[in-house]
């Protein structure tokens, strides 16, 4: 089996990035809480590989803590999705038609009402804002599309003749739905959620960028990116360095998610044989 050359491309870029942030759990090369404005806006040097910033921080270090961050955020986001998304979606699709469906549908259709920066307002509105209150505005966002991607294909599952043959058989709805239902739609659920993961990277940068996401003195790409707008012609590398690490990382979790879709599809498969 040939694997798609724009997944090994996308493997690469999502493994380099997650290598560089279980790295900055147990080394950064400085402390990013440490302020030295007498070292502000340094050019690249051996001592700060890519510079400083505004406040004297080694942005290499900023970046490390950054893609650590960035990614905890988008991945405990999707696994909230995944968590009640899934089980939402398998129960509307055993009692499609009834007034179970019709609730997941029209609870899914709300939710979808506001993106996930409007329910980040909300929520840090009242509890105000942080990196918890972020994950968990994303990851109520994503309860929906996990939810719509599971029925839709549950639904073309539960009319084939084996699932036909477990419900003669006497097995229950939700019997089935864990035995034969749920193992035959996770290639979708892993594709769907690398897609979720690469738009959960690009909502935390959003969020931090109004704000809303990780409080300082925690570094987030986002927030790079505000605090660099007002220099962006006397320092650019303040803005372009995390811009292109968020471009990275969702250019390699796409080309992850295209080629795991085009080797994990059948017919995909056959067609490019």
């Amino acid at each position: 089996m040939r694997w798609p050359a724009q997944m090994i491309l996308g493997a690469a870029l999502t493994a380099l990035f997650l290598a560089v942030a279980l790295l900055s759990l147990l080394w950064v090369p400085q402390d990013v809480a440490a302020l030295n404005i007498a070292a502000k806006l340094q050019p690249p040097s051996p001592a700060h590989p890519l510079g400083t910033d505004h406040f004297g921080r080694d942005m290499l270090s900023m970046l490390m803590v950054g893609a650590r961050s960035s990614i905890a955020v988008a991945l405990v986001a999707v696994g909230i999705g995944l968590a009640a998304g899934v089980p939402l979606g398998l129960l509307a699709a055993a009692r499609h038609g009834g007034w179970i469906d019709e609730l997941v549908m029209r609870g899914n259709d709300l939710i979808f009402a506001f993106p996930a920066l409007v329910i980040a307002i909300l929520i840090t509105a009242v509890l105000g804002p942080s990196a918890l209150n972020a994950i968990l505005a994303i990851g109520i966002f994503n309860i929906p599309v996990f939810a719509r991607v599971t029925r839709g294909a549950a639904l073309s599952l539960w009319t084939l003749d084996y699932i036909l043959a477990a419900r003669v058989a006497g097995k229950g709805a939700l019997r089935i739905s864990v035995e034969h239902i749920a193992p035959n739609i996770l290639n979708l659920l892993i594709v769907q959620g690398t897609i979720q993961f690469s738009l959960g990277i690009l909502a935390e940068a959003g969020l931090s960028y109004v704000g809303l996401g990780a409080q300082p003195p925690t570094p987030s790409w986002g927030r790079m990116l505000a605090e660099a707008q007002t220099m962006i012609y006397t320092a650019p590398r303040l803005a372009l360095l995390p811009g292109l690490a968020i471009v990275a990382l969702v250019l390699g979790l796409n080309l992850l998610g295209d080629g795991l879709r085009d080797l994990l599809d059948p017919r995909l498969r056959r067609r490019s044989a």
